[in-house]
This record gives structure tokens, C-alpha cells and sequence, in this order.
């Protein structure tokens, strides 16, 4: 199948916005026009701040209200905005000539899965979905009642997917999604045999989120800091403050880098004030793509502190590429990289947790001085690489259109 496809992305957050999943529907739609195609990204309008350019793709902004207390982020309800989206690909076919859309790919697990399925549904044109989400530890790490928040999302996923699987968890959840899905990937292989096992599909592709080839181009040679770079959203999941408390405890004198924002920000600020770390402890807030791989590019190791959340634990594998070593929290992710990476120990409570992480700070920062640092897996420098990545996906969406004929 040689002719351009146009392909029509749905995710839950503005793709301008930061996470793993939006870097990567950037990334891919970047290589996928690269490469002849075409892409449409639906996803919800942002509130209060500057679009960032989307060069050469249209982003369709569906009407959508905000989400606190981090207004970055915003939320569509699938009913209203339904007329938006047929518009918009509709006004896109007439007005530029671009090819009716060949396929949906779901990068979402809320209102933008419920739009991209009902959209499938009504142009008669397959889904391929990536899973970038645990639900079920996500909604526990940040919702006070889980279980009935996730009761919650299982009915409404059965009202909007006209009662798409049954069940009240997480999983049900995925599975009900999933049910409607030509092909089902992943960006870890991790993630991809979780799913598994929990019949979200008998087969699950792997196929990894990649980094920038241009921009790793562009970075090499960056001046080292000699700091530790945190990277991601500061909210309990992702465990931001239990790496406060362990470089505290670990008396370490490497300084630190916490990039990005959320609704913890406050209180980690609080924290290094009153241990008396602000000279050690620069928090960046939001950085653009490319000034936060620099800073990784620049640092003597990245800190990955989430445990059984990520999907894939984006970071690690950009800091592999960028030569960059990793203190790895989660065994998932640690096995995964194949090298690289400092394992903190597995313990039970997180008392026990930050006391791990903290001797393992002080690990790095022995090896840090002794220039033994451990070198990332000559697979991860080779595979993550968004190019790859791409032609990884099209071959997934090809095997979807040749199935159905």
C-alpha cells in the first residue's frame, strides 16, 4: 500500500501540552507527514495559555472546558463536540483537497477514545489504539474515592460506546475501549503483556515512543551540568516528593533540576525551603521539548521516581539517547532499558522506598566522582528513534487497511 494515508489522531490533551502521550502524537505526526502522509489531531482546546505552532498538520480544538487546578490541561464532553470534528475533517477534504481519512488512531482513554470511536463509527474506517495509560493506578494515585470514580468512567464509556464490555475496573474499562479495535499497541513491552494478561486484546504490538532524530542531532555536545534532572508532572504519581525527601536524607551534594508543573509544585518548594536546599534544588517549571532534552542531555543522570504507572516511562529511553544514564524506581522500566540505569531496590513501604532511593543517590554520586557511570543499551540509542518509530506504526496501519480488504 504505496499511496499517502491520512490518518486522524484523537488524544485526551492538546498535543501542545506536556506528557508522554502528547510528545508523542507530535513526534509521530511530524515523521508520518514526513513521509508522504496526512494527519489530523483532534484533541481539546486549551484554556490560558499560547497555542505552540503545529507546523504542516491541522489540530482540530473541539470545544472543551478546564481542568483544575493545573489549567493547563482541558476536557471535551464527546456529545457536543461531535459536530466539531465532522466539520472540521469535512472543511479539511473540501477546502484542501486532503484524502478522506483512512484510518483512526485512538491515543486516549477518555472523552478523546470516545470520540475517536464514535467517529470510526460513523466514517466506517478502522481504529488502531495506543494504550498510554494505566487506569486503574493512575485513578488511584489521584482520585480520594477510585473505585467509584472508575464505576463512574465504566458507565459513561457504556452510555457513549452504547455499552461497550462489561465490568467496573480500570481494565474493564480498557477492554470496553479495545473491543472496538483493528490493532492495539503500546509503548513498552512491559505495558504490552499487562494488557495482555488482562484481555485487553489476545495481541498487543509494541511499538515504543521515540525522540526527535533532528533534534538529537542538534544536541550533541552539550555542556554538561553535573546536576540530577526530574522531569514530569508534580502530582503524587509520579512521585516527586519522595525524591525531595531522599536527596534530603541522602546528603548528597549534586545539585538538582525539577522541570515541569502541577499542583504539588507548592508544597515541593516549601519542602526544599525548609530542609534548606534552595541553592541545590533549581525548580525550571515548564520547559519546551527541546530545552528539556538539553537540560537531560546536560545532566550527569535522570531521576525516574513513578512506580507501576507508566506505560513506558518516556524519560529513561530519552536520556538513553542522549547518553544519559538514569536512576530507575520502577523494575518494569529498569528491565526494559537493558543498561544504563541505577535500580532502586524494591521495598515495601515508602518509608522504605525513600530510604532505598536515597543510598542510591548516594551511589550515583560516588560513581558520578569516580567517572563510573553506567552506559545505556546500544539498543535503546538504536531503536528510539522517532524515524524508526514510524515506520514501526505504518506497518501496523497497513496490516489493519490490508485486513479489511
Amino acid at each position: 500500500m504505496s499511496r499517502p494515508l491520512h490518518v486522524v489522531m484523537f488524544g485526551d490533551q492538546h498535543p501542545a501540552t506536556s506528557g508522554g502521550a502528547q510528545v508523542a502524537m507530535r513526534l509521530q505526526m511530524k515523521y508520518l507527514e514526513r513521509a508522504g502522509h496526512v494527519v489530523t489531531i483532534v484533541s481539546p482546546r486549551r484554556h490560558g495559555f499560547n497555542q505552540q505552532h503545529m507546523p504542516g498538520n491541522v489540530c482540530l480544538d473541539v470545544p472543551s472546558v478546564p481542568i483544575p487546578p493545573d489549567w493547563e490541561y482541558s476536557a471535551a464532553w464527546p456529545a457536543a463536540a461531535e459536530r466539531a470534528v465532522d466539520l472540521g475533517i469535512v472543511g479539511r477534504v473540501e477546502r484542501d483537497g486532503t484524502p478522506l481519512p483512512d484510518l483512526v488512531h485512538v491515543q486516549a482513554d477518555y472523552w478523546g477514545a470516545f470520540l475517536g470511536y464514535r467517529f470510526a463509527e460513523r466514517a466506517r474506517i478502522p481504529v488502531v489504539h495506543t494504550m498510554h495509560n494505566r487506569v486503574d493506578a493512575g485513578i488511584a494515585a489521584t482520585a480520594p474515592f477510585p473505585r467509584a470514580v472508575l464505576a463512574a468512567i465504566n458507565l459513561w464509556r457504556r452510555v457513549e460506546l452504547r455499552g461497550s464490555g462489561a465490568g467496573w475496573d480500570g481494565w474493564a474499562h480498557l477492554r470496553g475501549l479495545a473491543s472496538r479495535a483493528a490493532a492495539v499497541t503500546a509503548p513498552s513491552a512491559h505495558f504490552a503483556r499487562r494488557l495482555e494478561a488482562h484481555g485487553i486484546a489476545p495481541h498487543v504490538d509494541v511499538v515504543w515512543n521515540g525522540i526527535d532524530d533532528d533534534l538529537l542531532a542538534r544536541l550533541e555536545g552539550s555542556a554538561p551540568s553535573g546536576a540530577l534532572v526530574w522531569v514530569g508532572r508534580m502530582s503524587p504519581e509520579k512521585r516527586l516528593m519522595p525524591f525531595l525527601q531522599a536527596y534530603a536524607e541522602s546528603g548528597i551534594r549534586l545539585p538538582v533540576e525539577i522541570i515541569g508543573s502541577g499542583f504539588q509544585r507548592e508544597e515541593a518548594e516549601r519542602f526544599t525551603r525548609d530542609r534548606g536546599l534552595r541553592e541545590r534544588v533549581i525548580f525550571r517549571g515548564r520547559m519546551s521539548y527541546a530545552d528539556t532534552l538539553a537540560r537531560i542531555a546536560a545532566a550527569t543522570a535522570l531521576v525516574q521516581t513513578s512506580i507501576g504507572f507508566e506505560a513506558q516511562g518516556m524519560t529513561p529511553f530519552e536520556a538513553a539517547q542522549l547518553g544519559t544514564p538514569s536512576i530507575v524506581s520502577d523494575p518494569d522500566i529498569a528491565d526494559e532499558m537493558g543498561g544504563g540505569v541505577w535500580r532502586v531496590a524494591v521495598a515495601g513501604s515508602e518509608r522504605a522506598r525513600i530510604a532505598e532511593l536515597a543510598e542510591t543517590l548516594r551511589r550515583v554520586e560516588r560513581d558520578a566522582t569516580s567517572g563510573s557511570l553506567p552506559v545505556p543499551a546500544e539498543r535503546v540509542r538504536r531503536e528510539f528513534l522517532q524515524s524508526s518509530r514510524t515506520e514501526a506504526m505504518l506497518e501496523v496501519y497497513r496490516r489493519v487497511l490490508r485486513a479489511r480488504g
